[in-house]
């Protein structure tokens, strides 16, 4: 989502228009519309930003960083979130470990930056974060897989997403055929472990004894089974305990290959 975009879409929640934007702040109807339309070459200066800020109720400073970020040349703004991206991840695995035990801190050493809960509550909007691609899922049957301990963990790449403020939010590359004809080999599903799940939704599951994972439709059956339902009709579903599924996370974006 561009910066016009998270503008004009937080005017309309608000019922404001143009016209009372531009007599509250002082800027020209015509002007802000091109701001709003992302038809602007340079994003609006400081003290638009400000007052829009103030106006539309968004955390003060917030569009102020989107602006700047969105004057980064493309190279470096990616190795920017990638950085930003990337701590986000060791600070939730080093938390986890504070919480569990495993590490233990010196008392004279005071890490309150890592240990607090790395959740994205001071930036509710933003123009897109980049989500870690963990590995690929089998979109088949359940096969061995490695997939860093996520979430969280690391990741082979990342996407960008806009939209999405699950800090735990994770992307894997579908394998296999079984869940088309919705899904096929090679696009990226994007899973919120904050999203609810109910039967029916598509979702990466792990599982434990032996460990594996895979990507199914998910229904909750009676006497504590969990069934995993391929899309395609030519596999059929796997009725599993629940006590050996130890994760099920849902599908909430899909990117898909449109062309080779």
């Amino acid at each position: 989502m561009s910066l016009g975009e998270i503008i004009r879409n937080r005017r309309d929640e608000l019922k404001l228009t143009l016209d009372e934007v531009s007599r509250r702040t002082g800027f020209s109807k015509p002007y802000l519309s091109t701001i709003e339309n992302s038809k602007v070459k340079n994003p609006p200066g400081d003290e638009l930003l400000t007052k829009l800020e103030q106006l539309l109720k968004f955390e003060p400073g917030l569009l102020i960083r989107i602006a700047h970020l969105e004057k980064m040349p493309a190279d470096v703004r990616e190795a920017f979130e990638k950085q930003v991206a990337e701590n986000q991840q060791w600070r939730a695995i080093i938390r986890k470990l504070l919480d569990t035990g495993e590490l233990k801190l010196p008392k004279e050493v005071c890490l309150p930056d890592l240990s607090a809960p790395a959740d994205n509550h001071t930036a509710p909007v933003t123009a897109g974060r980049l989500i870690p691609v963990i590995n690929n899922v089998t979109a088949g049957y359940p096969n061995d897989y490695d997939d860093k301990g996520y979430p969280p963990g690391g990741a082979d790449d990342y996407v960008r997403c806009p939209d999405l403020h699950d800090p735990n939010a994770f992307a894997v590359v579908v394998v296999g055929d079984s869940m088309e004809p919705k899904y096929h080999e090679g696009d990226i599903i994007i899973f919120s472990p904050a999203a609810d799940v109910a039967g029916g939704d598509d979702c990466f599951v792990r599982m434990t004894d032996p460990y594996e994972t895979t990507f199914k439709r998910v229904y909750f059956e009676d006497g504590g089974v969990i069934r995993l339902q391929p899309r395609n009709q030519k596999y059929p579903p796997a009725m599993l305990p629940r006590e050996r599924v130890t994760g099920v996370w849902k599908a909430v974006i899909r990117y898909e290959r449109l062309a080779e």
